[in-house]
C-alpha cells in the first residue's frame, strides 16, 4: 500500500476540521461580516472566530477591516479560498445523490 501524499494529507486535515466546510460554502456566496456568519451557521462566536483565524493562517480566507464606528470586519474566500469552488460543489453533488436525510449528521 503506498503511503498518503503529504500534501493530500495536509489538505484534508484543513478542509476536514469540523465547520470549515460549512464557513467555505458559506463564503462562496460573498463577502459576510462576522455577525451574519454566526446567526446563518449552526456554530457559536468562539468557534467560529478560531476557524476563521485558521483559515485565515493558512491564505483560503481574508479578513478586511474598516475604520468605521463601529468597526466593520469583513471576511471572503483569497483566491486560494474561491479554488476550492469546484470541491465544495463536488462534495455538495455527491452527499444530494449519496447522503439520505437519515443519515446526515445533526448535531
Amino acid at each position: 500500500m503506498t503511503d498518503l501524499c503529504p500534501r493530500f494529507e495536509g489538505a484534508m486535515g484543513i478542509i476536514s476540521k469540523r465547520w470549515v466546510g460549512l464557513i467555505l460554502f458559506e463564503l462562496l456566496d460573498g463577502t459576510k461580516r462576522f455577525s451574519e456568519m454566526e446567526s446563518d451557521l449552526p456554530i457559536s462566536g468562539r468557534l467560529l472566530s478560531d476557524r476563521l483565524k485558521m483559515l485565515e493562517k493558512e491564505g483560503i480566507v481574508e479578513r478586511h477591516i474598516y475604520s468605521e464606528f463601529p468597526v466593520r470586519i469583513e471576511y471572503s474566500l483569497s483566491e486560494k479560498g474561491t479554488a476550492l469552488e469546484p470541491v465544495i460543489q463536488e462534495i455538495q453533488n455527491w452527499a444530494n445523490d449519496w447522503v439520505t436525510p437519515e443519515n446526515a449528521q445533526k448535531d
